[in-house]
Protein backbone atom coordinates (compact mmCIF):
# COMPACT_ATOMS: atom_id res chain seq x y z
CA UNK A 1 0.00 0.00 0.00
CA UNK A 2 2.89 2.50 1.19
CA UNK A 3 3.56 2.55 -2.97
CA UNK A 4 0.67 3.94 -3.94
CA UNK A 5 1.28 6.98 -1.48
CA UNK A 6 1.33 10.56 -4.19
CA UNK A 7 -0.70 8.60 -6.69
CA UNK A 8 -4.44 8.89 -8.01
CA UNK A 9 -6.14 5.82 -6.39
CA UNK A 10 -9.98 4.94 -5.81
CA UNK A 11 -10.91 3.69 -2.30
CA UNK A 12 -14.36 1.57 -2.18
CA UNK A 13 -15.88 1.60 1.50
CA UNK A 14 -19.07 -0.85 0.54
CA UNK A 15 -21.23 1.81 0.59
CA UNK A 16 -18.84 4.72 -1.21
CA UNK A 17 -16.19 5.23 -3.96
CA UNK A 18 -13.80 8.01 -3.36
CA UNK A 19 -10.99 9.26 -6.02
CA UNK A 20 -8.42 10.92 -5.15
CA UNK A 21 -4.40 11.90 -4.51
CA UNK A 22 -3.35 9.10 -1.82
CA UNK A 23 -1.69 11.49 0.66
CA UNK A 24 -1.49 9.45 3.92
CA UNK A 25 -1.81 5.86 4.96
CA UNK A 26 -2.21 5.91 9.01
CA UNK A 27 -3.02 3.41 11.74
CA UNK A 28 -6.58 5.14 12.06
CA UNK A 29 -7.19 6.63 9.11
CA UNK A 30 -6.16 7.18 5.21
CA UNK A 31 -5.95 10.56 3.66
CA UNK A 32 -7.01 11.57 0.13
CA UNK A 33 -6.56 14.82 -1.40
CA UNK A 34 -9.27 15.49 -3.85
CA UNK A 35 -10.70 18.06 -6.24
CA UNK A 36 -13.71 19.03 -3.91
CA UNK A 37 -10.59 19.08 -0.75
CA UNK A 38 -9.09 16.65 2.00
CA UNK A 39 -10.96 13.49 2.53
CA UNK A 40 -10.36 11.35 5.77
CA UNK A 41 -11.56 7.62 5.40
CA UNK A 42 -11.57 5.46 8.59
CA UNK A 43 -9.10 2.27 7.81
CA UNK A 44 -11.53 -0.41 9.62
CA UNK A 45 -14.07 0.72 6.73
CA UNK A 46 -12.09 -0.19 3.75
CA UNK A 47 -12.30 -2.95 1.60
CA UNK A 48 -9.77 -2.02 -0.68
CA UNK A 49 -7.36 0.80 -2.83
CA UNK A 50 -6.32 0.43 -5.67
CA UNK A 51 -4.42 2.81 -8.42
CA UNK A 52 -6.98 4.25 -10.77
Amino acid sequence: MIDLVGKIVEVETGDMTYTGRLIEIGEDDVYLESESGWIVIPVDRIAFIREL
